[in-house]
């Protein structure tokens, strides 16, 4: 039997990372053990009620973020607030499969528009790699808000 990962974010923001991830992803914010959310509740207001009510004083309530497929497919993403900077290139990154199946311009085109999406959201475009057949399909490599790299691909 495989067993389920977790994918952890070390961040300076937890919250505004989970946030960013979630909208990438098409994830959601999940609510704390034992709430129900409905579709316009917040789930950061449930969360501060809750550690409000345990007692976590204010200053640590972006200590820990996370960010959930709906369906129940895809990993956990986790995000932890760590106090150093980000300062070399990541050993791992995640590849977003924003065009599965497609090829050639329309693969690209389908890249550009997802990438035009998270720089909205505030990732930042870093370089675009052009198909390269029949090895390369083309994809783009982007950075989160915190600078985390990752490849549309």
């Amino acid at each position: 039997m495989s067993l389920d990962v977790q994918i952890t974010f070390d961040a300076h923001d937890p919250r505004a990372l989970a946030e960013f991830w979630a909208a990438t992803m098409r994830y959601v914010i999940p609510p704390p053990p034992g709430v129900t959310l409905g579709p316009q509740d917040d789930p950061w207001q449930a969360w501060d009620e809750l550690l409000e009510r345990i007692g976590v004083p204010p200053d640590q309530r972006n200590s820990r973020a996370a960010a959930e497929d709906p369906d129940g497919r895809g990993p956990r993403l986790f995000f932890q607030q760590v106090p150093e900077d980000k300062v070399a290139k990541n050993r791992v990154h995640l590849d977003v499969r924003a065009a599965p199946g497609l090829e050639g311009d329309a693969r690209m085109a389908a890249l550009e528009g997802e990438c035009d999406r998270l720089v909205a959201l505030g990732a930042t475009r870093v370089r675009r790699f052009d198909p390269a057949p029949p090895i390369e399909t083309g994809f783009i490599v982007m950075t989160d808000p915190e600078g985390n790299e990752f490849c549309l691909d």
